[in-house]
């Protein structure tokens, strides 16, 4: 019997189905080896020898796959059809060398573009050798953002406190973003009049036009600057006749766009489904590897990781026949269309992303399909039947009138739709609507040159200049491919990281710069402005596209990366932090240190008008304070209004005096928020307000009461053990042998024994934690056959498996969970000894269950 590996356990069912009881499909569940998170496991010194090992939770997978081969004469590796599935078969392959597994098997590499029956058993007739090309390729980009990130991170940590980390291809993305931002709020809005006037023909129709020309000469955008320009404009027009003075009629055709690419399937799944680029993959994914229609398991898309944008000659020929049996001879081009990408350092291995089969429409199977996979579907259909259909046809008219002196000109733009051609199942959605041609209207009234019009109503609008949108994720896709920063397989792995490390926000479905992620790109940038630039970036993808194609060595191009940038490393680390502060405040003074209106310098401290500001680092994060402190406490938030006066609220003030100590209680405000403080030295106290208090009502005895906490409320009937009431940095509590946090309507210095006894009943529920919800029956493990759930937890969702709980990383898609990707996370936490109650802790590190496509740290 010989063996086929695959990655998905879903999958591999599906094709044994197809090859029969002569062979046994196994699943990797993606990688399963890789560099340990650590330091030394790449080394510069030794030839950057890279020190590779099995994955926790894959040692008993590779001992399943070397067992199974054991009486194998043939192991057939079809892993992905990308850079990433020839690098799982290479890993899995050196893993089995090294256990003595492979002696006499002959070993052979396939690869499926799609999960159908014929595409397999054709597949399984063209073996080939493993391409040592792609190898070296993975293997450098491997180790690239291992150096990097490991080298870079540290210094980034000790240099900028409360940052994360950097990585080679993240750090470029997170750039663009800062750097629209400060676009943005740089950007200083310019004023504009336009004029629109009614006019009716000789036959009594009616149509709007455009102010043209103005004084004889043409008027552009910026012709009308303020209101007396338009309201000048409007004297002179009032005081001429017009007539038709030219009518120009032509076709125009609108040809379709190309079948999706995976950048363009997930740029147009953002603008239309509203889909981020991970949930675009995840579902792209499900279609490829088999949806079960009436009892049988099939792949619906080709694989979805492809620069390309061609179809096989078998697709074009099924393309065209759905479109004439559908649609009809008109709708059919005399010829198939052929499309090539304009994409940077494109690898056209594969075709485009399309259905298997054209002829199984969306209304025919959107009711085997979830919500999600059905949209998906229904957008990867239309565009590719729609890229094999006859171009739309419009009419055009433009129509240009003048004024009796012909020192004045109004233009009326109209358009129609003679012939809808691909238009009518298919268009693509655009990043920025005010992109579109606001001069084009419906079909002009008939006229002639020379007709006499009568005028309407003149119309003078105001506006103003727009900023640069922020990116969108659509935008950000397009905007990285279009640098060659990245593959196409990496982008949502680069948003995923971005979002997670805190470094950017989505709001209304776009990136916004936390104040993290722009002090992390102003250092990159004072420090290793080199490596963060994007032409760097991609000219580095060159590189290592040139070693995939075998015409550069791998290690090469890393000695050729390293010893530079290991040079400018050291230079930074002997920099003292003072410096790095003097270089952000530098680069980021239009941000912290705007002008402010009277003209004073904005870096005088506004409350002891003697000190600096600065940037200052505190263990929560980044402010501006004044370098008078300890005697000045001025402080503001980064993105809090320079120029707003200090509301009195926000004053340091004196509340009284404890009778107890005779000792001032104060009101002071820091960083990160008010407190209540008495004493100093080793006598100083300090506590948070509560969260139901308010500085500008704050009395004396609710400060004392504050300063008094912890407190006992009472013994705990059943242990004697007390029960105490307090505040700490997460906020208000009660502890019992364990910390429970209070409710919202809670007051932690009234609360009683009642309610306390309460919540900690609650919190004793199901081992320490109330009964957590059940979201959703996934299905039987395919191990043990056990049920396998999803759960709402304290802390988020997460699946449970018997006595194994996983929790979904952060950013997860609860809803869109599979069943494989909740096999990977209950197998990597069972590696790592879970057994335990409660959900797994999320580790800073990528989840080594799975595969990590072309890895963006």
């Amino acid at each position: 019997m010989d063996v086929v590996v695959v990655e998905s356990p879903t999958k591999a069912k599906t094709i044994n189905k197809y090859l029969g009881n002569d062979y046994k499909v196994l699943s990797s569940y993606g990688h399963v080896r890789d560099l340990p998170e650590k330091d030394g496991s790449v080394l510069p010194d030794e030839d950057f020898r890279m020190i590779y090992e099995p994955l926790a939770d894959k040692k008993q997978r590779i001992a399943d796959i070397a067992k199974a081969i054991k009486d194998a004469r043939h192991l057939y590796l079809a892993t992905d059809p990308d850079r990433e599935g020839e690098a799982i078969s290479w890993h899995l392959l050196s893993a089995l060398k090294e256990q003595n597994a492979i002696n006499d098997v002959d070993v052979k590499r396939v690869v499926f573009h799609e999960i159908t029956k014929n595409a397999v058993l054709e597949a399984m007739q063209k073996p080939r050798d493993l391409d040592e090309g792609l190898i070296d390729a993975y293997q450098a980009r491997r180790a690239l953002d291992y150096l990097v990130g490991f080298t870079l991170s540290p210094v980034l940590w000790r240099k900028l406190q409360g940052s994360r980390s950097a990585g080679r291809v993240q750090s470029v993305a997170l750039r663009l973003i800062c750097e629209r931002e400060a676009e943005i709020e740089a950007f200083v809005p310019q004023e504009y009049w336009s004029l629109t006037s009614a006019f009716t023909t000789p036959k009594g129709d009616t149509f709007e036009a455009r102010l043209a020309r103005l004084d004889g000469a043409k008027l552009d955008k910026f012709g009308l600057t303020k209101e007396e320009d338009a309201k000048r404009a409007i004297a002179l027009i009032e005081a001429q006749d017009f007539k038709v003075q030219s009518i120009e009629k032509k076709q125009a055709q609108r040809h379709p766009s190309p079948p999706f690419s995976t950048s363009t399937l997930q740029q147009e799944a953002s603008r239309k489904l509203g889909f981020g680029a991970d949930r675009t993959m995840r579902t792209a994914q499900k279609l490829f590897e088999g949806i079960t229609l009436d009892g049988e398991t099939v792949g619906l898309i080709t694989y979805m990781r492809t620069d390309s944008v061609q179809l096989s000659t078998d697709a074009l020929n099924a393309c065209r026949a759905q479109i004439q049996s559908s649609y009809g001879d008109p709708f059919l081009p005399d010829a198939p269309r052929t499309y090539k990408t304009k994409t940077k350092n494109a690898q056209e291995a594969h075709e485009a992303i399309r259905p298997t089969d054209v002829a199984r429409t969306p209304d025919q199977i959107g009711r085997f399909l979830d919500d999600d996979q059905r949209r998906l579907y229904d957008l990867i259909w239309k565009r590719t039947l729609s890229s094999q259909m006859s171009s739309a046809k419009l009419d055009r008219v433009v129509a240009e009138l003048s004024s009796s002196d012909d020192q004045i000109g109004f233009r009326a733009v109209g358009s129609i739709i003679t012939f809808p051609g691909f238009l009518k199942i298919y268009q693509e959605g655009k990043d920025d609507p005010s992109q579109d041609d606001d001069e084009s209207g419906g079909l002009l009234p008939p006229m002639a040159p020379n007709d006499p019009l009568k005028r309407g109503e003149i119309k003078p609008e105001q506006h103003f200049t727009q900023p640069p949108p922020r990116y969108s994720e659509a935008s950000l896709v397009k905007r990285l491919e279009e640098l060659g920063i990245g593959r196409p397989s990496t982008y949502a792995s680069i948003i995923s990281v971005l979002q997670n490390r805190n470094y950017v926000r989505l709001e209304s479905r776009r990136f916004i710069p936390e104040d993290r992620g722009r002090l992390v790109t102003a250092f990159l940038t004072a420090f290793f402005d080199q490596y963060v630039q994007p032409d760097f970036t991609a000219l580095l993808e060159n590189r290592l596209d040139e070693v995939a194609s075998g015409s550069l060595a791998w290690k090469d191009v890393l000695r050729d990366f390293w010893d530079p940038f290991h040079h400018v490393v050291g230079e930074v680390q002997e920099r003292r932090v003072a410096e790095v502060i003097d270089a952000l405040n530098d680069l980021l003074a239009p941000r912290l240190f705007p002008p402010r209106p009277d003209g004073s310098d904005p870096r005088v401290c506004q409350l002891c008008k003697e000190g600096s500001l600065s940037l200052k680092l505190g263990r929560y994060g980044a402010f501006v304070g004044c370098s008078n402190y300890p005697d000045c406490r001025y402080t503001r938030k980064l993105d809090a209004d320079p120029n707003e006066p200090e509301p009195e609220e926000q004053k340091d003030r004196i509340l009284g005096v404890d009778p107890a100590t005779s000792e001032e209680v104060l009101l002071k405000h820091g960083p990160y928020g008010a407190y209540v403080q008495r004493g100093s030295g080793d006598d100083l106290k300090r506590s948070s307000l509560a969260p139901n208090m308010t500085t500008t009502d704050l009395t004396l005895e609710q400060a004392l009461a504050l300063l008094s906490l912890p407190r006992e409320i009472g013994k705990h009937p059943e242990t004697g053990k007390p029960i105490e009431a307090g505040i700490n940095r997460y906020g208000p509590f009660i502890k019992h042998d364990r910390f429970v946090r209070l409710g919202p309507d809670d007051d932690v210095l009234t609360i009683g024994m009642n309610r306390a006894m309460v919540l900690i009943a609650e919190a004793a529920t199901k081992g320490g934690r109330p009964a957590q919800k059940v979201l959703k029956e996934l299905g039987e493990h395919p191990e043990d056959k056990k049920p396998v759930t999803l759960h709402e937890g304290r802390f988020g969702p997460y699946v449970k498996h018997g006595k194994i709980n996983a929790s979904l990383p952060k950013g997860e898609d609860p809803e869109s969970l599979t069943m494989d990707a909740a096999v990977a996370l209950i197998a990597a936490k069972a590696a790592k000894g879970g057994g335990k109650k409660g959900g797994a802790k999320k580790k800073t590190s990528k989840a080594k269950g799975g595969k990590a496509k072309d890895k963006a740290s």
